[in-house]
């Protein structure tokens, strides 16, 4: 009897969690300040979109966009075997191109989860012959490695029916389906997120814009996420501004501010830590045919360019159906990783609101040091930093330390280039500034 109450009562708690909303505005604790100040430091991240979409080689979207039959697409995960996924490899991977922090699909649009959950049989454990949890491995090996570790998870579903896709919203729900039970479905699969996987420290949402007047419920996905654990991040690539109970504000395929994709046309730029993503290639599922690899300048103004904009950037690559990171991305990365060995300093732990981005390049800061990095080639023999209000006691090129000449006057820092070797990719020069 003693137990059976026992149980009632654990059962009854979860259930009062599971429901919980936010009252009032919400107010992120000491724990979660810190998070996002720790976030903020690490600048530079892995995004990985896995699935059984890799199988097929033709990106994530692939169900949607070939238009193959729910039921025909399921069958996909009665051959997702990937033997060859190692978490340690995909860890050191992340490491070696110096990424801090790394963000797995744990479920796309597909609705097919990578991860072992008791609320859908259509998961890596249950549905396919590998029959183990890659996402365990990958938590644990994050935790042992220092790496941060962030949950992707669609807001989206085009297969369970309760979701109805494509259903007309009415009053806030889909017109088909049960809305209530697929909110339920979402908070039930999140708390098992939060809860089973070692260190989870964001959950990154996406989807939001196929239903804009949905009600998402978001202050009980939110409160939810936050009652389990007030220091997780929350962010939602809604493409507005954030929303009440968001901890990040991320930018797809766009550095903050720009709007060339067309994603973020109502996007406007809040108070929070903020995040640019963006695909080494041009998917972001394992697409076979797609050739349009970024050198790693590309990559490294991207991280810098980012950073000039107070920004982490988030670089995605598509591991292949047998869970192997293609030889592309990791001979581009490792010279990437190479490079921010040398020049790390004047990425990690900055901030890039002291300065807007100049003609020439963009400035970082740590305290009282500041870095600029010249990634474009002044058209004359120095750049003008304006508005420069402490006073620069010293100027040297980070790589090497060689004095580099300046003066400082009330509009600005003129600081020389002549004679000096610009570098191909980034040209950084270290000010001390009182």
């Amino acid at each position: 009897m003693i137990r059976k109450l026992t149980l009632t009562i654990a059962l009854l708690s979860a259930l009062a969690l599971n429901t919980v909303a936010q009252t009032g505005p919400y107010v992120p604790t000491a724990d979660n300040l810190a998070a996002r100040k720790k976030f903020q430091d690490l600048k530079f991240g892995l995004f990985i979109h896995w699935g059984v979409y890799s199988i097929l080689g033709a990106g994530e979207w692939v169900m949607y966009e070939k238009k193959i039959p729910y039921d025909s697409y399921k069958r996909l995960a009665g051959f997702f075997n990937p033997q060859e996924f190692n978490a340690k490899e995909w860890v050191q991977f992340a490491k070696k191109a110096g990424m801090k922090y790394i963000t797995v699909t744990s479920r796309h649009h597909d609705g097919f989860s990578m991860f072992g959950t008791k609320m859908s049989p259509y998961n890596i454990v249950d549905a396919t012959p590998y029959h183990k949890d890659p996402l365990m491995e990958l938590a644990k090996e994050c935790e042992k490695e220092g790496i941060e570790l962030h949950f992707y998870y669609s807001l989206l579903d085009w297969g369970r029916p309760d979701y109805a896709f494509g259903s007309p919203i009415v009053n806030g729900k889909p017109e088909k389906g049960d809305w209530d039970s697929y909110i339920k479905f979402m908070k039930d699969q999140l708390t098992e997120l939060i809860t089973k996987y070692p260190a989870v420290k964001g959950i990154w949402f996406d989807g939001h814009w196929e239903r804009k007047n949905a009600n998402w419920h978001y202050d009980e996905i939110y409160g939810l996420i936050h009652k389990l654990n007030p220091a997780i991040l929350v962010g939602n690539n809604h493409h507005l501004e954030p929303i009440d109970g968001e901890d990040f504000q991320m930018f797809e395929k766009d550095l903050p501010g720009a709007n060339t994709t067309g994603f973020s046309a109502e996007s406007k730029i809040g108070k929070l830590p903020l995040e640019t993503c963006e695909t080494i290639n041009n998917s972001w599922g394992f697409n076979i045919t797609d050739r349009s690899f970024k050198s790693s300048k590309q990559i490294i103004h991207y991280l810098v360019n980012s950073a000039g904009r107070d920004a982490n950037f988030l670089l995605n690559i598509g591991p292949m159906p047998n869970g192997k990171i293609q030889s592309e991305f990791t001979d581009t990365l490792a010279i990437v990783g190479d490079w921010v060995k040398k020049n790390g300093e004047s990425v990690y732990n900055t901030r890039g609101s002291t300065m807007p981005p100049q003609p020439w390049g963009v400035m970082t800061a740590n305290g009282k040091t500041l870095y600029a990095h010249i990634t474009t080639t002044p058209g004359e023999s120095y750049i003008f930093i304006p508005q420069m209000k402490e006073k620069v006691t010293k100027a040297v090129l980070l790589n090497g330390g060689g004095t580099v000449k300046f003066k400082q006057q009330p509009e600005g820092v003129f600081i020389y280039t002549n004679g000096l070797t610009m570098d191909p990719i980034d040209t950084i020069i270290k000010l001390t500034v009182n």
